[in-house]
């Protein structure tokens, strides 16, 4: 990721090693970056929960969120699903190796965020 803007001697400006979809940074975002994601990653970093205690820790989002981003994260590999043999059946998640990888860059932007003054927060477009 070196992009930059060069001036010619005519002065237009022109970018230079552009960063073209999905750029490195762009890409991973996509993948944790999506509202809940990253909270549902995190829940999950100390051992295999089951989708309703899952529910209860993420108080804000409605099950259908927390399906539609369970699914998403297992699509890209960062966390594994397995169907309990219960009465009623029962299904838990689980972190992957791929999915641990992750945690780090989490809790950096978890430290940075709880370094931030406090400030009104910005509603969500």
């Amino acid at each position: 990721m070196r992009a930059h803007v060069e001036q010619d001697e005519t002065g237009r400006r022109q970018a230079r090693d552009a960063c073209f979809e999905p750029c490195a940074i762009e890409r991973g975002m996509r993948i944790i970056g999506g509202k809940w994601t990253g909270s549902i990653l995190w829940h999950l970093k100390d051992g295999p929960v089951r989708f309703n205690d899952l529910a209860r820790m993420i108080g804000g989002a409605s099950k259908k969120m927390i399906t539609e981003r369970l699914r998403h994260l297992e699509a890209q590999g960062l966390i594994s699903r397995e169907v309990l043999e219960t009465s009623p059946v029962s299904v838990q998640y689980e972190v992957t190796d791929l999915g641990r990888t992750a945690l780090d860059c989490l809790d950096a932007l978890r430290a940075w965020s709880e370094s931030l003054p406090d400030r009104p927060a910005v509603p969500s477009r």
